[in-house]
């Protein structure tokens, strides 16, 4: 019999903490919503998004279509910094948050090309320390759990956001974003730790995160519970079987046949003059950060690099593209892995290599303090899209205005689609 643990969304636990500072608009002005209906050109889709921009409370964001085999659409919107009302454009650096996660299953299948490992490899014959589930000690996790978020780790709420997080430094800590990381969220202003490093403090004993929180009682494959921690420890499985470190695997196999060259995981190579500035709100910016369990969510990259990346996967689909791995390994990526009835019924039908289907897509979104992305990818590869936007949607008071404003963005995409 199969259970459901609740998901928990993006990259980011939902912060249900109030902040010590407002997240509601600059005004209280009620404007009229902006209608797709009709929308046949780029032009049309152009000037509706501009109407997002204008009547939403959202600073910035870049929308790219893939359709056919080409970028149908590319443009950019808003600001990247509002306050030297300097504008988003398709070169601004963004994190994209769990959306990165799609980056770990297509490094997975690049490694199993390769011959490292298989989905059905135990991660304890791969990794230089044995992971046990204190929960289940006797659950062999192989790497398609770690994959499908069901090999029975979990994230530990109370713990996740203050372990994992770190302000940069040299960052001005006299803001009210920079009090809100630090106090009440507890991050810590630091350079990243290795992923080594961090996922030690969780599985092994002498561990300061070490402990039963970090597991549930499952068998591996059977129950969804959405983690972060997992895949992080899938790059490291990968940094591991390769013997090379995971951002240099994925910039070498994954980022450099995409020619993503302003792309990365390593958040200390972003040049910071054209990355977007995270807002809270509008008014509230927040200073740059990262993650030490990269992986999970922590690829920066531009409305540039990110086309080539969809419209490679739109094409990948359709088997009429080995630029990263030959055909069968990108029917892989999107391959329903789980039984039916494994994933929360409302949130996706099945799972992929971290991809969900939801009904005639594959979907991954992310959200992560002050940014948020959601990518969709047609089931046949004729047509896909993704946003990236500096707007934040962790904390709970921001969840229904990011979703709201990615609805309207969707429904223009879908109008232009339609009529195209």
């Amino acid at each position: 019999m199969t259970t459901i643990i609740r998901f928990i969304s993006g990259t980011v636990l939902t912060i249900l903490l109030l902040a010590t500072t407002s997240c509601s608009s600059d005004d209280d002005e009620t404007f009229i919503q902006p209608d797709p209906t009709g929308i046949q050109t780029q032009e049309d889709l152009s000037a509706y998004l501009e109407e997002v921009i204008e009547t939403q409370e959202i600073a910035g964001f870049a929308v790219s279509i893939a359709q056919g085999n080409t970028i149908d659409y590319k443009t950019s919107f808003g600001f990247e910094n509002i306050e030297t009302q300097r504008a988003f454009n398709n070169q601004t650096v963004i994190n994209i948050a769990s959306l990165s996660k799609s980056f770990v299953g297509a490094a997975t299948a690049k490694a199993i090309e390769q011959g490292y490992f298989t989905l059905d490899t135990p991660i304890n014959g791969l990794l230089p320390i044995e992971i046990v589930n204190l929960e289940n000690p006797d659950a062999v996790i192989r790497v398609r759990h770690l994959v499908t978020h069901t090999s029975g780790i979990v994230d530990d709420q109370s713990t996740y956001l203050q372990a994992n997080y770190f302000v940069l430094l040299n960052q001005d800590m006299s803001t009210t974003g920079a009090n809100i990381l630090t106090s009440p969220l507890g991050l810590e202003v630091m350079n990243p730790v290795p992923l080594e490093e961090y996922l030690a403090e969780y599985f092994l004993e002498d561990g300061e995160l070490y402990g039963n929180s970090n597991f549930i009682d499952v068998e591996p494959g059977e129950t969804w519970a959405y983690s972060n921690v997992a895949t992080s420890l899938m790059g490291f499985v990968i940094e591991s079987a390769t013997e090379e470190d995971f951002a240099s695997y994925v910039a070498t196999h994954i980022l450099s046949p995409l020619q993503m060259n302003n792309s990365t995981f390593n958040v200390t190579e972003v040049n910071q003059e054209g990355w977007a500035i995270p807002y809270l709100d509008k008014n509230t910016p927040l200073p740059f950060y990262g993650n030490h369990g990269y992986p999970e969510g922590s690829i920066y990259t531009t409305n540039d690099d990110l086309a080539n990346y969809l419209l490679d996967m739109t094409k990948g689909i359709k088997g009429q593209s080995n630029t990263l791995f030959g055909t069968a390994f990108y029917e892989l990526l999107f391959t329903p892995q789980l039984d039916a009835g494994i994933v929360p019924d409302g949130f996706a039908e099945n799972h992929g290599l971290y991809w969900y289907k939801k009904g005639n897509s594959w979907v991954h979104s992310g959200n992560s303090l002050g940014v948020s992305s959601h990518m969709e990818i047609k089931t046949d590869g004729s047509s896909g899209f993704f946003v990236i936007a500096n707007m934040d949607a962790t904390f709970s008071d921001n969840t229904p205005i990011w979703e709201a404003v990615l609805q309207l963005i969707k429904e223009g995409v879908q109008e232009y689609l339609h009529n195209n």
